[in-house]
């Protein structure tokens, strides 16, 4: 190795190193074995006077030079080059062998640091690519997220957040943590989060969905344990879930658990407290029930869901994190982006040992002047009552384009809920922002499916009709009944 005040071989990071093909590292990479030189060769003089990368070799004096390649899983990875200075003896055999050990190691701790360098930028492009890459175009809620990877070398985990767009203009807040790092925590959080999504699209309620999810985390750990007894925390026991779903026309919000940290919220008069949500337990346990509550947000309330890797900092404790979460919330900032970036400068003075999901909304409120419903008589005349209802109000809001759509879509709906639903009916219309909801709802639990109808049929091609007018469609329980609706977007004003 250089003793001189000269640069060593290569120092640059990243910088290309190209060996003149008769030198000794050359010689040495070719060869695979150890090559030991005398400087006073007149082949190494001239390597020695030519090539910069070799300067260290005139300026320290060395007499006798050792040249060892760098071997790790029968991959040689480099060389390395030790000089002997002129005052002392040249390298003899116990040098080579102390010089193999320590290039043996060095190789080993390079080989290790490659590979776990190759698994970390495997596993973080994975998990770019399962979380949001844009938030939903929505207009219930004002949203900014975080995501903060873990500096660990266990590695990324498998935290991750959702926004998704309901009908009604409601909209569902999913935050999720999966126990583990590394590609399996990553992959089990891509299956959570399509779950998740589509146990969402048929618009399950809180509890009901986190049960389901629950039934999925075992079937998962079912499937991972036979192949691999051994693997830990299989399909992803343990992760918790916290779902949320905001309703910008009655500003109530339903939420429920898993095992997951309570929501913060800060009202508009400025007290901030947690939600008392029901914890329930983390998912995959099996057979324990989830509770869901619904609470009344005012308009323009912050609603705040992370994981637990933003209090788990080495510096402070769990009290002194949640006050200083909380006085972050609660101060004026110019955006949601701004309240995100100071929570996070705020709890954390280093990189985070855990994988961080943080998502901030701010609630905005449907006010009456944009829906509108009517009670209905459960009789074939309404029908055309309906539609006259309709086109009243799209003629109030400026929505006059809409209005052969939309009466088609009543027609149906309508229909259909007088001809295979139970009274009591009612109608409603939504307009927020481009787009336009139409909503029929009847008591009865029947789940209207769409068929393909014969040729000479005189029925069953409402929905059909239904879905090819609408952007989309769906069918909503309640808890007594149910909703059937379509959704439109709207020609730009």
């Amino acid at each position: 190795m250089p003793n001189g005040d000269g640069p060593a071989y290569g120092t640059g990071v990243g910088e290309a190193i190209v060996c003149p093909a008769d030198s000794p590292p050359a010689h040495c990479l070719a060869a695979g074995r150890p090559l030991l030189y005398d400087t006073a060769d007149p082949a190494i003089t001239e390597w020695a006077t030519l090539d910069p990368g070799a300067v260290w070799l005139r300026t320290s004096g060395a007499r006798s030079l050792l040249a060892v390649p760098l071997l790790a899983q029968g991959n040689t990875l480099g060389v390395a080059l030790f000089g002997r200075h002129r005052d002392r003896e040249p390298f003899g055999p116990e040098d080579l062998r102390l010089a193999q050990e320590f290039t043996a190691k060095a190789a080993a701790g390079i080989h290790e640091a490659r590979t776990y360098s190759r698994a970390r930028t495997t596993t973080m492009a994975l998990q770019r690519s399962l979380l949001p890459h844009t938030l939903p175009d929505q207009g219930a809620l004002e949203i900014a997220t975080r995501y903060l990877p873990a500096a660990t070398r266990a590695g990324v985990g498998g935290d991750w957040f959702d926004v998704i767009p309901l009908s009604g203009a409601r909209v569902a807040l999913v935050v999720g943590d999966v126990v583990g790092h590394g590609i399996r925590a990553t992959a089990t959080m891509g299956r959570l989060r399509t779950a998740v999504r589509t146990l969402a699209d048929v618009d399950l309620p809180a509890d009901e969905l986190l049960t389901h999810l629950d039934d999925l985390v075992l079937r998962l750990a079912a499937d991972e344990g036979s192949s691999d007894p051994a693997a830990e925390t299989a399909g992803g026991i343990g992760t918790t879930c916290l779902y949320a779903v905001y309703d910008p026309i009655s500003r109530h919000c339903t939420l429920a658990r898993a095992g997951h940290p309570p929501p913060a919220v800060v009202t508009p008069d400025g007290a901030v407290r947690f939600l008392d949500v029901p914890a329930g337990p983390p998912l995959g346990l099996g057979g324990l029930p989830f509770e869901a509550v619904e609470t009344e947000l005012p308009e323009g309330s912050l609603l705040a869901l992370y994981t637990d890797g933003l209090f788990e900092a080495r510096d402070h404790d769990i009290d002194e994190a949640l006050d200083k979460m909380f006085a972050a919330l609660v101060r004026p900032a110019k955006s949601l982006d701004s309240v995100c970036d100071r929570v996070l400068t705020e709890l954390l003075t280093h990189r985070p040992d855990d994988d961080i999901a943080l998502l901030v909304a701010r609630t905005r409120a449907l006010h009456e002047d944009r829906v509108a419903s009517w009670e209905l008589a459960s009789e074939n005349t309404v029908v055309s009552r309906a539609r006259h209802h309709a086109s009243a109000q799209l003629s109030a809001w400026g929505l006059e384009e809409a209005t052969f759509t939309t009466e088609l879509m009543v027609s149906e709906l309508v229909t259909n809920a007088i001809r295979y639903g139970r009274p009591p009916i009612r109608l409603r219309l939504i307009h927020q922002g481009n787009t336009l909801g139409c909503e029929v709802y009847d008591s009865s639990g029947t789940t209207p499916h769409m068929r393909r109808a014969r040729i000479f049929d005189e029925g069953g091609r409402g929905l059909l009709l239904v879905a090819q007018l609408a952007e989309r469609w769906g069918t909503r329980h309640d808890r007594v009944g149910k909703t059937v609706w379509a959704e439109q977007t709207l020609a730009p004003g």
